[in-house]
Order: structure tokens, then sequence, then C-alpha cells
């Protein structure tokens, strides 16, 4: 019961009202990465966190929340200790859901604790996929996270595209591997120009979400009219960063293309608000939350044919798809549905109707949410009887 729930519950007592008396819920410890607040850093995974915290509390599931200091997924000896100790202070036969960024790099902290805890991991991204890995590193990473998903009876996924990819590259058992996808608060409908000049990236500022081919597809467009804000974090490659700033000076788009660094709240949504068209050039997502956010208001959205995106953008219910899907390596692709967007009215008019009508299909939270509690009542469920 969150704080809000024990206050009102509070006051019908004392008034003499009958106080409604809730099922008891059943409760799962959340053991999330040290900065799963920090706005300086958002991130999908980040806000997903915060959400089901919010959300799961409606599915019947009391949340108890943990944070674990450490540069993870590869963590020094301090933060490994930390995270053993506190998954040894877990009682016995006690529901634990694990971040992956967590999780997936350590498993001998892990899979020692899958006997006595039931133990789901939650996985954002796979470990291997973050853009720009040395390929040893990627392969260590990738060995890690598969010795501990392995060890663990159940995993969680943020769409069926990374389930599927999960069960097969790492050779898990379908029926242990369970789908909650982002939901999407819906919004009021952006307002558009005229022109759809008005361009948008919300995507933390790394070689994964490809923002330098966003900008050199940009500088190919020099004779259009057009703006772009480029939302997102900008700490965790600041060579990656250093680097798109000189491109985008390199082409003489510094008044055309402005780098606004971490945006939540207010911010965000006045960015979402104003924007035409989101535009996401990514090299891997197992979702999108940004494409179903830009969705939530109408706003269509030009992205990568990769991952889950497709997934995310998903189609309207007269079945027109909101938004243009190209090629990740292929920035020819990227310039030319630019083009066309910027500079056919038509096509901006039907992209935008068929955003409008995906909006009024998104799934909010609550499924997510109620998705997640299913997964958890099963752990629960197969565990108890297990032991």
């Amino acid at each position: 019961m969150s704080g809000a729930d024990a206050g009102r519950g509070a006051d019908a007592s004392a008034s003499g009202a009958p106080a409604r008396t809730a099922p008891p819920a059943r409760a799962v410890h959340l053991v999330m990465p040290g900065g799963v607040d920090d706005p300086a850093a958002p991130s999908g995974g980040n806000t997903y966190d915060r959400r089901v915290c919010r959300e799961l509390p409606g599915a019947g599931w009391r949340v108890r929340e943990h944070t674990v200091a450490g540069a993870w997924p590869r963590p020094g000896d301090a933060a490994r200790t930390g995270l053993a100790a506190l998954l040894a202070g877990f009682a016995d036969g006690a529901v634990v859901l694990l971040d992956g960024i967590v999780a997936c790099g350590v498993p001998g902290v892990v899979a020692p604790e899958a006997a006595r805890l039931r133990l789901a991991v939650l996985v954002h991204l796979p470990l291997a996929d973050e853009t720009g890995l040395a390929p040893a590193d990627a392969a260590e990473l990738d060995d890690r996270e598969r010795r501990t998903l392995r060890a663990v009876p159940a995993v969680v996924a943020t769409s069926d595209w990374a389930a599927r990819r999960l069960v097969r590259h790492h050779g898990l058992a379908p029926e242990r591997v369970h789908v909650a996808a982002p939901g999407a608060d819906i919004a009021p409908l952006a307002a558009g120009s005229a022109d759809g000049s008005r361009l948008l990236c919300v995507a933390t500022v790394t070689p994964r979400k490809g923002q330098h081919r966003l900008v050199e597809a940009l500088a190919a467009l020099a004779d259009l009219p057009w703006s772009c804000v480029l939302a997102g974090g900008l700490a965790q490659d600041p060579g990656y960063v250093a680097g798109l700033r000189e491109l985008i000076g390199r082409h003489g788009l510094g008044d055309r293309v402005r780098l606004a660094g971490p945006l939540a709240g207010v911010e965000l949504a006045e960015r979402y608000a104003a924007a035409d068209l989101l535009v996401l050039a990514s090299h891997a997502e197992t979702y999108g939350m940004a494409v179903t956010e830009a969705l939530a208001r109408g706003v269509p959205v030009l992205t990568t044919d990769v991952g889950g995106l497709p997934e995310a953008v998903g189609r309207a219910p007269d079945g027109t798809v909101p938004g243009v899907l190209v090629a990740p390596d292929d920035p020819a692709a990227l310039t030319a549905a630019l083009r066309d967007w910027l500079g056919g009215p038509d096509t901006r008019r039907a992209l935008t109707a068929a955003a409008r009508g995906r909006r009024t299909a998104l799934d909010g939270w609550g499924t997510t949410s109620r998705s997640l509690a299913g997964a958890l009542e099963q752990l629960r469920q197969e565990t108890g009887r297990a032991a």
C-alpha cells in the first residue's frame, strides 16, 4: 500500500466510516541499479522500473524497492559484495525481481541464490547489444548473461521480439520467458506545424542510438526547412557526444540541431507536444518507449527496422502504420524518408492520421503491471510446488 493509500485508510477509520479490507498483497523485492533516479541519466529502463514500482500494487503485489550502487554490468568488488549481501538477507522463498543490468553480468552472485529464492530477471537490453563493445567484451558479457538467465526460473522481456530472441540466443525454455511490454500515458494531441519541420529525437546520446546517422541525413537536407532537438543524457559516452558536436559544427548545423541534454517531466512533455515527427536511428532496441510516448500524442515516427521497434510502432485500428521504418545502416534511406516527410504534405497527413489512430489503441501501464504480476504469480506458484 502506498503512503497516500495508507493516509486515506486512516482518515476513513477516524471518521467512523467502515474501512475497506483489501486482500493481502503478495510481495516482491525489486532490485534496481543505483542510478535509477538520476535525472542526468534518464533511460527507458529506469522509467520502466519506477513505473512498475508504482503500478504493481494495483495488481496485488506489494513492492519492496532496493537499489544497489555499482558500475553495472561490470561492478567492482564492493558492488558485488553489496548485491550478494542484499540477496542473502532475503527470506527463503522470497520473490525477487532483478533488473537485468544488475543481474546479468554477475552469474556468480545470482546463480547460488536461485535454489533458495524465487528469482526473475527483467531484461531491458541484452548486455552484448550495446554498441561500441570490443568483440571480446561483448562475448564475455553475453556468456555471463546466458549463465545468469539459465540459472533463474523466470525471465521477463519487454517485447515479444525480445522474448523470442532470448529464447533462441540463450537456449531458454519458452515457458520461462514472459513478456511485459512498456505502457504509455495518453496525452493531449500535439498540434503539429504546417510544414512538419519540427523534428525530435529522444534517446541517450550513445552510438547505439545513432544520432550521428541522423545528423548526416539532415546535413543532406539543408535545402529544406527543419529544426531538430536531440533530447537525451550526455554523460554515458562523452567521446561520442564530443564527436557528435564536431559533426554538427562541420556541417554548419549548429543553429538547426540542438543537443538539449536529459529531459523529463514537464520539459520532455513540452518537447513532444511541439514535435511534428519523432526520429530514432537506433542500431538496437528491445522495444522503444520513446516511440509510444510520441504516438501517445499523435506524433508519427521515423525509425529503424530493428529489434522491437516495429512492435512499438504497431498499427492503427484501421491497419495503417503510424510511421516509417528504414534499415539501420542505410543513411540514404533515412535521408529519403526525411525528404519525403518534409516535402510531402500528403505523406504528413497520412502518417499523422495513422499516429492518431494508433494513439487510441496503445496499452497503458496497468496492462504492463498485470502482465508482470502474472509472471510473478506463476513464479510464486511453480517454485512453491517445486519446494
